[in-house]
């Protein structure tokens, strides 16, 4: 993978643990020479991840809505920052400029952005891993609630499975860059064997 969009919370969160792993995600992917791609804001956990990797001498794209950027969150430090004028458009262009997808801990925003890059996935519009890097136990609800789309039947085994989860980055990364996705149904009932 040459570049990896990374959904994060523009929140710090309560525990210091979270901005700790963002700034480790971001040196780590920028001494693997990966390209980040993520939401352009200086605050809360993306500010961390994209200072980790600037840290390190890495490659930084933001993608911020106008509206936002003029809020004065966006980073103004990083290597490239391209404003659009949607929150549509900006998930847009992340997917556009990105070979895979890595999600930190977030709220909402974050959420949405990781559901609809995992639907898309499901019927096919892209191949690209999305990974869940399970911080402090962050994301043990949501494995429990996908657990429970599958048990009751409004979720495929299959597709569920590539939904890739991890607590350690390296492992996490290592998961996506040997990713492959599954077959995608004509049907979306069908069993994906």
């Amino acid at each position: 993978m040459k570049s990896i969009v990374v959904f994060c919370g523009s929140g710090d969160g309560y525990n210091e643990v979270y901005r700790e792993v963002a700034y480790a995600v971001g040196n780590m992917l920028a001494l693997q020479g990966i390209r980040i791609i993520y939401g352009g804001a200086k605050v809360g956990i993306m500010g961390a991840l994209a200072d980790g990797a600037l840290q390190k001498g890495g490659i930084v794209t933001g993608v911020i809505p106008n509206f936002l950027k003029t809020r004065e969150v966006a980073h103004t430090g990083i290597t490239e920052l391209i404003t659009v004028e949607t929150m549509h458009e900006r998930k847009l262009k992340m997917n556009e400029l990105s070979d895979g997808i890595l999600t930190l801990p977030g709220g909402w925003g974050t959420m949405e952005e990781l559901f609809e890059t995992l639907t898309w996935s499901q019927l096919g519009l892209h191949k690209k891993p999305i990974g869940l890097l399970n911080t402090n136990g962050y994301y043990d609800a949501l494995k429990a609630l996908c657990s429970t789309m599958v048990q009751e039947g409004f979720l495929n085994e299959r597709v569920n499975a590539s939904l890739l989860i991890s607590s350690s980055p390296e492992e996490l990364l290592n998961k996506m860059s040997n990713y492959t996705p599954p077959p995608v149904s004509k049907w979306l009932t069908e069993s994906t064997i």
